[in-house]
């Protein structure tokens, strides 16, 4: 009986198939990763290494208004950021990812670019990276933004033998609607924006996303003061003009908007500062026929440039 068993279990029976597995595995797997990618390669080695150096040292806090860099985190964040061009110095890649087509183009578009380091590290080490955060195993450095000085966008105009346009923001605080102001000043011919340098939106990764590119040619001066860098405007012999709801003119009135001016744009609901308020020259409107209480700094912004822009052609 033993030996029966024996010889029927040498007889071929029904094979279990392969699924597919080894036709899928002649498909193409996307371009072959940089060296810094590539586990194994010296390259990669070394790029670890430099890695777990730059997560392990403290981050900087930023105090006196010195500059830090951002994290853009996630996938579809970093890829985002990576077809809009916002400026970049490190990616940091997860040892082992799981490399989707998303991964893949992120690779390819920092190899594009040039100038990015590409860094593998451990997840642990991207955890600490992120304080945390759903990072998909991609991380995106952008480094701190070179802001203008506010003196620089009226000299700049001044030396092309134009008047100066500028923007200034007042508690605007949505990076995107930073973003769609600098859009728009590109768009109509201006100078640049100012901000203040304290609770005010920056130039982040979402602000250079919203600008479409814009952001690469429009100058940003950050003000520590905006009362004050709008009094020196003045001196210069700019018109300061604010957006108010309550203004005593229409934007189609005012002759001002045709020369030397600084448009200064309060936030949504709050509107312009007191301080801001009145160290403006005109507080002007925008007639609104449908009712609305009040526009996004971006629409705004936009509005008023045109009429900026028209009385200049």
């Amino acid at each position: 009986m033993a030996a029966n068993n024996r010889r029927m279990s040498g007889k071929k029976g029904a094979q279990v198939g392969s699924g597919g597995q080894r036709r899928r595995g002649l498909e193409g797997k996307g371009p072959t990763p940089p060296a810094e990618a590539r586990k194994g390669h010296k390259k990669n080695r070394v790029a670890t290494a430099k890695a777990k150096q730059v997560t392990r040292r403290p981050a900087p806090r930023g105090r006196g208004g010195r500059p830090t860099s951002e994290l853009v985190v996630g996938r579809n964040s970093v890829v985002e950021a990576l077809r809009e061009g916002v400026p970049a110095s490190t990616l940091y890649v997860q040892q082992f990812i799981d490399n989707d087509e998303r991964v893949r183009e992120a690779l390819q578009l920092a190899a594009e670019r040039g100038g990015i380091n590409l860094m593998e590290a451990p997840r642990p080490e991207l955890d600490r990276m992120t304080n945390g955060l759903n990072h998909q195993g991609l991380v995106l450095q952008v480094p701190p933004y070179e802001y203008a000085h506010a003196e620089d966008l009226a000299n700049a105009a001044y030396d092309a033998g134009k008047d100066p346009l500028i923007v200034a923001l007042d508690g605007v605080t949505d990076p995107r609607n930073l973003g769609a102001v600098v859009r728009s000043v590109s768009a109509f011919g201006g100078n640049g924006v100012v901000v203040p340098e304290r609770r005010a939106a920056g130039m982040t990764a979402g602000a250079w996303k919203t600008s479409a590119g814009a952001a690469a040619r429009t100058p940003v001066a950050r003000a520590t003061n905006l009362t004050r860098a709008l009094e020196a405007y003045k001196k210069a012999g700019i018109v300061v003009v604010g957006l108010a709801a309550d203004g005593e003119v229409e934007i189609g009135e005012l002759e001002a908007l045709g020369g030397p001016v600084v448009i200064v744009v309060g936030s949504e609901g709050k509107g312009l500062s007191r301080l801001v308020g009145e160290t403006c020259d005109h507080r002007v409107r925008i007639p609104m026929p449908g009712g609305a209480e009040s526009l996004n700094a971006g629409v705004a912004a936009g509005i008023v440039l045109y009429e900026a822009a028209r009385r200049r052609a």
